[in-house]
């Protein structure tokens, strides 16, 4: 079991030429695997984290609802932003910057073979880097990612996560907005979700928030919920 993590930070990039590069290296596991597999070999599979950040971009998951994004194909074009339909589980969300985030490409045979529980991991990662700022994030039952004022009438969502698993192979992830532009979520029903609003790190502190910090602290929090080392 490999439980190292090759971590790359790739900057500002565009979000296609990042799925495409999620699936080359979610492509290049599952390729050990069926290796492994076919010639009872037992070689390491490798395990990836990618932090980005994108341009302006609204992104449909495979069970999404083309009606949760309120732009014309003009309006977009107006607005600097793209559009993808992408095969990620959960609806519709948006990247863009100021906002963090996180692909693990992760072997979960490596770690355990459990996607529920992967994604309870996710959202804890968060949770508690939410924490070091004196912010309680939540879950919500029944809706992925983290919250905040869950069970109120002020009840936002902070950090929308969605993933892809095949072979116990992971893709897609998760964003945390830190200090991105929030009126771009109102172009559209967020995760198709109607009546709840969507938060920030700035936001909520009334500050921008250094984003290097951000990351050391989800990468501090992650190592220590999968057991894991980043290299």
């Amino acid at each position: 079991m490999n439980k190292k993590i090759k971590l790359q930070d790739l900057g500002n990039k565009d979000y296609k030429d990042t799925w495409d590069y999620q699936e080359q290296l979610f492509k290049e596991i599952v390729e050990v695997k069926i290796q492994n597999r076919r010639e009872e070999k037992n070689d390491e599979t490798p395990n990836y984290f990618l932090f980005v950040e994108h341009p302006h971009v609204y992104t449909l998951g495979k069970s999404g609802d083309i009606s949760n994004l309120l732009l014309s194909e003009k309006q977009l074009e107006a607005k600097g932003a793209t559009f993808y339909k992408i095969n990620r589980g959960g609806d519709i969300t948006y990247h863009g910057p100021g906002q963090i985030v996180g692909y693990p490409i992760l072997d979960l045979e490596n770690f355990f073979t459990d996607i529920h529980k992967y994604l309870r991991f996710l959202e804890e990662v968060i949770i508690l880097t939410l924490a070091e700022y004196n912010i309680i994030g939540t879950r919500s039952e029944g809706e992925t990612g983290v919250w905040l004022g869950v069970g109120t009438p002020f009840a936002r969502k902070i950090c929308a996560m969605g993933v892809r698993a095949s072979r116990w192979v992971t893709m897609h992830g998760f964003a945390l907005n830190v200090n991105a532009d929030l009126g771009y979520f109102d172009n559209i029903i967020p995760c198709g979700i109607k009546g709840k609003a969507v938060t920030s790190l700035h936001a909520e502190l009334g500050r921008t928030i250094d984003e290097y910090e951000i990351k050391e602290k989800i990468l501090k929090h992650f190592s220590q919920q999968f057991e894991a080392s980043f290299i």
